[in-house]
């Protein structure tokens, strides 16, 4: 089953775009550079409006997920937090305030230093090969998120 940001009822399409689509951009702009030319679709302006996207849009279809495989709405908060830094309180606030992605790691209170401990592939790309800074953290979620309704313990979904 597909991760919300992946396409699978979530966030729009697949938010990198997939591995051969990733693989592809990742050509192009390797032949567009190599040409001395600037790519024709830069992946920021790509993943813009993903990055606009309210978290409070996806957020439902994490707790979807999770609770579809038998993981409880908790368990999706305390991956949250985990990652951010957040408490359950300013987690609250930002799903109401109808925050951004972008607003929404850029106010994290404390990014978990633990989190470049999230490998392997989600969405067809491995999460430590994504270049762009946001997407890395938008993707350790869908990661995090992904790992809990396959029905890891959460001891080992936050790298304990």
């Amino acid at each position: 089953e597909s991760s919300p940001a992946c396409g699978g009822g979530g966030p729009p399409e697949a938010v990198e775009g997939g591995a051969a689509r990733a693989t592809l951009n990742r050509k192009a702009r390797q032949q567009a550079l190599t040409n001395g030319k600037q790519p024709a679709i830069l992946p920021a302006k790509k993943n813009e409006r993903i990055y606009g996207m309210a978290v409070a849009s996806v957020y439902p279809l994490y707790i979807q997920k999770a609770e579809k495989k038998g993981r409880s709405k908790a368990e999706v908060d305390e991956i949250f937090r985990w990652l951010t830094g957040h408490t359950q309180h300013s987690l609250d606030a930002a799903l109401a305030a109808g925050t951004s992605f972008r607003d929404f790691f850029a106010a994290a209170p404390a990014l978990n230093p633990a989190r470049s401990l999230i490998t392997r592939v989600i969405c067809g790309v491995r999460v430590e090969e994504i270049e762009e800074p946001l997407m890395r953290e938008i993707r350790y979620l869908d990661k995090l998120v992904d790992e809990l309704a396959k029905g890891k313990k959460m001891e080992k979904i936050l790298r304990g």
